[in-house]
This record gives C-alpha cells, structure tokens and sequence, in this order.
C-alpha cells in the first residue's frame, strides 16, 4: 500500500533539493529517432509534488510505433517543434535531478534533441528508478514500470502516455525515496554529460516542419560526447558462463552494428555495473556482436582467445538482472 509518511531517521543532509520525474515518448529507440511527448513532474526534496507539464511534440518524421504510444501523424502535425519547447522544458528540468524508469534512454533521447537545437539541458544528475529499487532489493517480479507500480499500490491508467506515465513514477519514487532516507542508502545518481557537438552532413536539407513525416529532415548526424567514464568500481569476476547472469565488474566489449544505438548500450552496460572495454584481451569476459561470422579484429582476438560471444537480444535480456558483485 502507497504510504505518505515521514522518515523516523533525520532526513540525508546530502540528497537533492528537488526532483523531475520524467518521461518521454519516441519514434524509436535509435540515435536518429525523435521525442513524439514528453512530461514532467516536478518534486520537492521529500519527493512531493510541486507541478506537472506535458506536451506534444512535431517529430518532423513518422512517428514510429504508433500501437504503443497512440500519437498518429495527424495528431502530431500540428504540435510544437522541440526547439519551440525547449526554454520551457529546460525551466522544469533546471537544478533538479532528472529521475527516470531507464533513465540512461530518457536522458539520452532529450540530451540528443538539445544537441539539434544548438542548445544544453540544464541537468547535471540523473537517477533511475530501476537502480534505485534494485539498491533498495525490492521484491519486484521484474524491472517494468508497472511492476514497480503494483508494489507501491499506484494504479496506471494510460501506460505509454508520457504524462500517466510520469505521474505513476512520481508517486511510485516517493515512497521509494523515503525508504531509502529512512536507512540512509546513498542514491544511485549519475552525472549527465551534455553531447557536445551535433554534425549535420553537408548534403543533408535544412530544418523545417514536414506536414508530410517523409524522411528526417536532419541529415545523418554524429554525437560525439564529452566524457570520461570512471573505473568500474567492481573486480572482474572472470568470464560469462552460459546459463548463468552477469555479474558486476565483467569485462564487455562491442562490436559491429547494433539495432540500439552503442552508446545507449554501453551506458545500460555501466549503469548495471559492468566494465565497458574498448578492446577484447585475455581478461574479456564477453563480446557482444550481431554478426559472429564477421572478420573485425574483436570477432577474431574473441575467437583466439575462446572469449563467449552473444548477440544484442541476448545481452540485452541479461541486462535486466545482473548479479552483485562477490563479497570476497
């Protein structure tokens, strides 16, 4: 059942001073796909709510799946462009700490919208639900948002409507908040690193609305950000067996094309605390490719060194459990 209660234990002096839980809608989960909506609720420190906002937004392309999140391109044509909404998305999101279901996807997709419009979001951190129920070991079936819903008793109405979608996650993190004040749990935040640099190829048309939702009218485009990612905190435990879950602190390397942007993918990776390596050695504990068969040097060392090797599903389907790291 859904409390609204304070913590007995004086509240963390570091938390954060104020939240945006957000959601966003998309034309797909690729780099050159586009925000269709986005919501967001703004909270307090405690975790209350101070306001919401939604909106609409012109993807200037097909609006993609179109059975999940109900938006048509006759709904759509008449909405703002991003970059129409951008200052007022950019107030709702300034000094908070950005708070998403997968938030690596949701911060990844607006960071990108930003890069388009020659702009920065304001945020700095952002904190994922799903880390942060996996450090409170809440006793969820999975790691879907109406699993978290359920636990906590708060009924969705629209699931993939980014405003209903926002709301249940704000009233889901409150209690999720307060559990973790009340035994002093450090959050799971992030740092969010703005993309830096957005290159629109020199043959590739200019910017405008496109009633008609043909092709993007952004060329193809490169983000290249501006980051370091720390050291994985966590030993290499050795190497993926299969059958088994992943484990904090392996050793992952990429390579090849994936249908999920690499980036979003490596982050997904991080985030559940793997180690992300540029280059297969002897101490890999896992390549991921979609093509196996291919002759790139990673594909090739993998094979030299008997290195497991899976495909992006696969992984994928292994990223939502992974194991803690040894105690010893």
């Amino acid at each position: 059942m859904l409390e609204d209660r304070t913590t007995a234990a004086p509240w963390p002096a570091a938390y954060p001073s104020g939240y945006a839980v957000v959601d966003v809608e998309t034309t797909g989960l690729a780099r050159d796909d586009r925000i269709v909506s986005a919501a967001v609720y703004r909270l307090d420190a405690r975790g209350e709510v101070e306001d919401h906002w939604y909106t609409l937004v012109n993807p200037e392309r097909d609006p993609g799946p179109v059975w999940i999140h109900g938006l048509t391109s006759d709904v759509l044509e008449s909405a703002p462009l991003f970059p129409e909404i951008a200052e007022e998305f950019a107030s709702r999101l300034d000094g908070r700490v950005l708070v998403a279901h997968n938030a690596v996807f949701d911060w990844s997709m607006i960071a990108r919208e930003y890069a388009r419009a020659e702009r920065t979001a304001p945020v700095r951190q952002r904190l994922c639900t799903i880390a942060l129920s996996k450090e409170l070991r809440l006793p969820l079936p999975n790691h879907k948002l109406e699993s978290l819903a359920a636990h906590f008793g708060v009924v969705q109405q629209r699931a993939h409507h980014a405003l209903d979608d926002a709301r249940v996650l704000a009233e889901a993190f409150r209690p999720s908040l307060h559990a973790a004040a009340d035994t002093g749990l450090r959050l799971p935040l992030l740092e969010c690193l703005p993309l830096t640099e957005w290159n629109r190829s020199p043959s590739s048309p200019g910017i405008g609305r496109q009633s008609s939702y043909g092709q993007s009218s952004y060329g193809q485009g490169s983000w290249r950000p501006s980051r370091k990612r720390p050291p994985c905190p966590y030993p290499n435990p050795g190497r993926y067996e299969d059958g088994k879950p992943l484990q904090q602190g392996m050793r992952v390397a990429f390579s090849g094309d994936t249908s999920v942007d690499r980036e979003l993918l490596e982050d997904r990776a991080v985030e559940a605390g793997l180690h992300v390596a540029t280059s297969v050695s002897r101490l890999t504990s896992l390549l991921v490719t979609n093509d196996p068969d291919s002759s790139t040097s990673k594909v090739v060392k993998a094979q030299s060194f008997g290195t497991p090797v899976l495909d992006e599903a696969a992984f994928g389907q292994l990223l939502r459990d992974v194991a803690p790291a040894s105690a010893g």
